[in-house]
Order: C-alpha cells, then structure tokens, then sequence
C-alpha cells in the first residue's frame, strides 16, 4: 500500500468514492453515536459562556429601563428579561407577522446596528398610559395617532438611552423616527442577530407589555468578552480540513466477490463437503472490491506474506 503521502484524500478523490459505493448511512453505527444535535439554521455566533455575559448585559438595561419608566410614568415600574437568543436576519425580515409592529432604529452617530421593536398592543398601551387614557389602550388593533407616536418616539427613546448606560463605549442615540410594519435598518440574510426580549409593568399590575431588542451580534463582542471568532463560529476552510483529517482515519470494511454460479434448490441442498463449485469467473479476469456494498474497485488476485491479496487495477466507472 502506498504511503500517507501519497494517498491522502483530496475532495474530488472523496466525492468519486462516494458517488461509487453510494453515502447510506449505517443503522447499526447511527445508533452508537453519541452526538450533540447542531441546527445549522440557527445563529451560533456566542457561544453559551459569551451568552451568558449578554445575559448580565440585559440584565442591567433592564434595570435602567424599569429606572427610566418610573421617571416617564411617574409610579413604580419592574422590567426582566425573557429571553436572549440568536437568530439569522432572514427570520425577521421574511416574516409577515411583524407588519403590525412599531419600530425605533438605533446605532452610534455613524452607524445603526439595532433596533426595539413593539407589537401594536404595547405600543398603544405605552403611549395611551402617558396620556393617561385608559380606554384607548384597551383598543391594541387601532393605529396611532401622530400624538401618540410622537410619545412613543419618547419612549423609545428613554429605553435606548437606558440600554446606552450599559454600553461600556458606545453612546446609543435614536437614528430616524417610529415606523410600523417594515424594520428601518438595512441588513443582509445572513447577518446574524441578537433578540433581546424584555417585559415592562407597574409594580402594582399583573400583566406585562413585552417587546424586544434586535442588536446585530458584532456590536456586542466586546460585551459577551469575544475577542475574536467564537469557538463556535469556526472558518470554513478549517471545518473542511478537520473534516478531511478524520475521513482519512475512517475504518472502511471491503468485501471481495470473487465469482458466482446459480443453481436451483435441490442443487444447493445436496452440496456436500469436498464438492467444486464452478464460478461464472474466469481466471484471467478482475475480481471486484465491494465498499458498503457497492463495486467501487476491480484487482487481480495475489498473494503477500502467505496471505490472499488483491492487486488494484482500475477503480470502478462512477457514472
């Protein structure tokens, strides 16, 4: 056998023995693998220990939050994080349920990287309860008036400026005015994107209003303590070569057929020891290798170290 050298794997030589022997899956290994389930559709940008200073982060914005709801509304108000997951732009952009959302789009003086987003129902709740008009906030599927998105605009604003308080650098101000329905940063399919969902309530109430942040995941590195690319968010050139290391080191079993004959039920019931059995294969033709039960190679027999062999002498035609 040729040394490692000369017969490492490149893709295209992996491909041809692939589309050779046919990539089935083996039952009986499936079920012995012990592995972590990885939905690639899914954003892993953190990693759990960076999610979890995210989570500290939001924690602390919504500290300041519930401090600057009591300043708008004058009465005591209670704010807590719901959930802080990652997510691909394309989740938000291609949905049809954000069409009835508010939205106020944020960043530093010359660059918008997020955005609090509002169902209809907070929003009508938030800015009725500034007005102090009770009925109009029971009425969640009414649009604003230009009242009424000028206060939200407000307090939109106060909860940016309170998540800019546990910004170590950045100062967040507003970057345009309320917008319903279609979300006012550009972003790309592929971006990735950190939702941090939160709720708001008087501390005398039992039913919150929610709504979420989406902040663009490269503006929170410094925050989640990533220096560089997280351990998840491996280049794909080095995905490709682990990949390519492991396959060479694969254990593949292969069969060799040296011949067949057909013969009817009575012919195979009598066979008895000692007997010869004529094969459909002369002597002077290849014999074939099977790889997961598919002829992937043609050799000649041989004979090493007293042992049977097979000299390789063509692979098989993988078209």
């Amino acid at each position: 056998m040729s040394d490692m050298e000369n017969n490492s794997l490149s893709s295209e030589r992996i491909q041809q023995l692939l589309a050779s022997i046919g990539a089935k899956p083996q039952e009986e290994a499936d079920r012995n693998v012990e592995a972590v389930e990885y939905n690639w559709r899914q954003s892993h940008y953190f990693s759990q220990e960076q999610l979890k200073k995210v989570n500290d982060f939001a924690g602390k914005a919504a500290q300041n939050i519930a401090k600057k709801f009591t300043q708008l509304y004058n009465s005591k108000f209670k704010a807590e994080i719901i959930s802080n997951t990652q997510h691909f732009a394309c989740e938000f952009t291609a949905s049809e349920d954000k069409k009835n959302e508010y939205y106020l789009d944020f960043g530093t003086e010359k660059h918008q990287f997020g955005l609090i987003g509002m169902p209809s129902q907070t929003a009508v709740l938030w800015a009725a309860q500034l007005l102090g008009d009770s009925k109009s906030a029971e009425n969640a599927d009414r649009d604003l008036s230009s009242l009424e998105q000028s206060l939200l605009f407000d307090i939109a604003s106060g909860i940016i400026e309170a998540v800019s308080g546990s910004f170590d650098k950045d100062d967040l101000r507003p970057s345009g005015e309320i917008v319903k329905g279609q979300m006012p940063i550009e972003i790309e399919p592929a971006d990735e994107i950190c939702k941090i969902s939160f709720s708001v309530k008087k501390a005398d109430s039992e039913k919150p209003s929610e709504a979420y942040f989406l902040i663009l995941c490269d503006r929170l590195q410094a925050i989640a303590g990533q220096k560089g690319q997280s351990g998840e968010n491996i280049p794909a050139q080095n995905i490709a070569k682990a990949m390519m290391s492991h396959l060479q080191h694969v254990p593949v079993s292969v069969m060799v057929r040296l011949g067949g004959a057909l013969f009817n039920f009575e012919e195979v019931m009598s066979l008895q020891a000692d007997d010869i059995l004529l094969l459909d294969k002369k002597i002077n033709e290849p014999v074939e290798l099977f790889v997961n039960g598919k002829s992937a190679l043609r050799g000649r027999l041989a004979k090493f170290d007293n042992k049977q062999a097979v000299m390789i002498t063509e692979l098989c035609n993988t078209k």
